[in-house]
């Protein structure tokens, strides 16, 4: 490590050198992740405490969340700290743990939400069956198939960047390690491995993304032959995997399926993928769920009843 490291430290640019900036988004940020853990944990507490909620559909929902809070914990934390930093600091050992477990969590959630995808199919397009295809051993195998493909995928990566050289400079404009931008510090040839890294991020999105929209193709063909209330109460639960799932794979794709450079824009796309689109997870749910809104006022309802005794 010694030989090939010579570089023991990152320092990150963040997202503005303006000392006002940093303040003002210090508090936005602080405000933002703490709405982030307190939503999506409601949103597994609810899960895990309703029994109208216990279908599959709202198991691969609770784990949903929760990945989400851990996704957005890989960076939203070191983020609001250095808001505060004078030097914004990593250390190559903390960059690569950082860089494998926002690889690991978003790999899982990638799946995840694909997964989520044939649970619609399933429910749609094979009603009568549906309870024995997605019975609890295969809900439990297909979260397992998740975690396992996002460790492979995360550790692909971890694999193709830990061995390269870094020798300096050590100046990274983001506000977090990624891929692309500790890639143009290493200091040798990474054009190879700059194209495997886009083909495993960026074929693992795009695969993924053309199977939902082929699954939910096949889902709007189906309702064809639905009824006026059986397609709104469809396309109801559907509307918000799909708008979910824009929300994530849209910044993913432009980020790793293209040629291995950085743009200005991408710390503010970053902050679209690593911020806001966990903060609005569980809005969108709960917005466009009447069972979810339901079960929560329910959970409050008791929740105050126990506080009354």
């Amino acid at each position: 490590m010694a030989d090939i490291h010579n570089v023991t430290e990152f320092i990150f640019l963040g997202l503005s050198s303006n000392q006002e900036v940093q303040r003002v988004c210090f508090v936005i940020f602080l405000l933002l992740y703490m709405a982030i853990v307190l939503g999506n944990l409601l949103m597994v507490v609810t899960v895990v405490a309703s029994r109208s909620l216990g279908s599959p559909m709202y198991f691969f929902l609770g784990y949903l969340s929760f990945v989400e809070i851990c996704y957005s914990s890989t960076t939203a934390p070191k983020l609001i700290v250095d808001l505060l930093a004078e030097k914004k600091s990593i250390s190559v050992w903390g960059c690569m743990t950082q860089l494998f477990f926002m690889h690991f969590f978003g790999g899982t959630e990638i799946f995840l939400l694909t997964m989520m995808a044939y649970d619609r199919y399933v429910a749609i397009c094979k009603p009568l069956h549906y309870t024995s295809i997605m019975n609890q051993s295969v809900c439990a195998v297909l979260m397992g198939t998740a975690w396992i493909g996002g460790f492979v995928h995360s550790f692909a990566q971890i694999l193709l960047i830990f061995p390269l050289p870094f020798c300096g400079p050590n100046i990274i404009d983001h506000y977090f390690c990624d891929l692309l931008p500790v890639l143009k510090l290493a200091c040798s040839d990474t054009f190879l491995i700059g194209l495997l890294i886009v083909v495993n991020g960026g074929t693992l999105s795009v695969i993924s993304f053309v199977v939902l929209l082929a699954s939910y193709g096949v889902i709007l063909f189906h309702l064809r032959t639905q009824s006026a209330e059986g397609r709104r109460k469809a396309l109801s639960t559907c509307g918000s995997h799909v708008t979910v799932v824009m929300l994530f794979f849209g910044p993913c794709v432009f980020i790793y399926l293209r040629p291995s450079d950085t743009l200005p824009v991408d710390k503010m796309i970053a902050v679209f993928y690593t911020v806001i689109t966990p903060l609005l997870n569980p809005l969108i749910y709960s917005l466009r769920n009447a069972e979810v809104k339901k079960a929560m006022e329910s959970l409050w309802f008791r929740t105050m009843k126990v506080d009354e005794k």
